[in-house]
């Protein structure tokens, strides 16, 4: 039987790195984040509304996840199928104001660039914050 850890051993203060991502791997690795389906159980499935690709994820953005994570566990623990299907940027509105502001800030404008040029500008911009934003949305 193994042994508990004496208190002594206790941290003095929460280290979520050392908890958080081992409960996600296992989480992860063990196929929790994919519904089972079962015809007898009504599913639940949030598709989340896509954060903007504007740069980093806001309070408003960790509240409106937070509780669609706790509706889909919820719904997880009550034996129903539940999937929370993440996106990004459904419009790209707010990534287009965003990366017009950064231009204007070097003096160009997306009238100086041409559509083509403007276009590399905001892919280089989505490859540069968008898979962080997926990954603050996964931890």
């Amino acid at each position: 039987m193994a042994q508990a850890k004496p208190l002594s051993e206790i941290p003095r203060a929460y280290e979520p790195q050392s908890v958080e991502q081992r409960i996600y791997d296992f989480w992860s690795d063990g196929g929790y984040f994919t519904p089972e389906i079962d015809h007898e159980r009504e599913p639940f499935t949030v598709i989340m509304p896509p954060p903007n690709v504007t740069g980093e994820l806001h309070m408003g953005h960790a509240l409106t996840i937070a509780l669609e994570d706790l509706m889909v566990r919820w719904h997880r623990m009550k034996g129903n199928p539940a999937l929370y299907l993440p996106g990004s940027d459904h419009a790209g509105i707010a990534t287009q104001v965003v990366v017009e502001r950064m231009l204007a800030g070097e003096g160009v404008t997306r009238h100086d660039l041409g559509r083509d040029g403007f276009n590399e500008t905001v892919w280089q911009w989505v490859d540069r914050y968008g898979s962080r934003i997926y990954e603050q949305t996964s931890e």
